[in-house]
């Protein structure tokens, strides 16, 4: 009877080991998200489309002089300032472009009070815009900023020269 015991507390042993590790193996554990059905697993982006980058989206260009009378005569742009209301103004703007040799106008807006202009060779707005002295006559590029190159400022001269502003 000795020799029986002795081979039950190995195997008796044996048994408690495999029941306690064996649970793990034989368990049906938590499969993760990818185990639920298509419209219930949770959407994954990956982390630089998580969320727009919005470092520059709400810069505001420096157009100019604020609308007053004092110093609006110029602003680093080259734009000026004419009496008038601003429909008026727009009106004199196209009538002064149409005069200038190599000038043309690709389209224009009332509304938006502004002229699509070519120009020596570039493409730019000429916009006109109600200031208290009047209207404020600038060139603005297709970025919205001001047009600074040599066509835009040698039009807005001329332009100036053409309305007395």
């Amino acid at each position: 009877m000795r020799h029986s015991s002795s081979l039950v507390r190995p195997l008796a042993l044996v048994l408690l080991v495999v029941s306690v590790a064996g649970c793990s193996w034989f368990k049906k554990g938590a499969k993760g998200d990818y185990a639920l059905a298509p419209e219930a697993r949770p959407l994954e982006v990956p982390p630089d489309l998580n969320l727009p980058n919005t470092s520059g989206a709400m810069q505001v260009p420096n157009v100019g002089p604020a609308a007053s009378s004092a110093g609006a005569a110029t602003n680093a742009a080259g734009g000026f300032t004419v009496g008038g209301s601003r429909d008026e103004a727009f009106t004199r703007v196209g009538e002064a472009l149409a005069g200038i040799e190599g000038v043309a106008i690709a389209s224009r807006a009332q509304l938006l009070g502004t002229y699509d202009v070519s120009y020596e060779g570039a493409s730019f707005l000429v916009r006109v815009s109600a200031v208290d002295a009047g209207a404020y006559v600038s060139a603005v590029d297709p970025r919205g900023l001001p047009a600074t190159g040599a066509a835009p400022t040698k039009l807005l001269a001329a332009l100036k020269a053409k309305l007395g502003g």
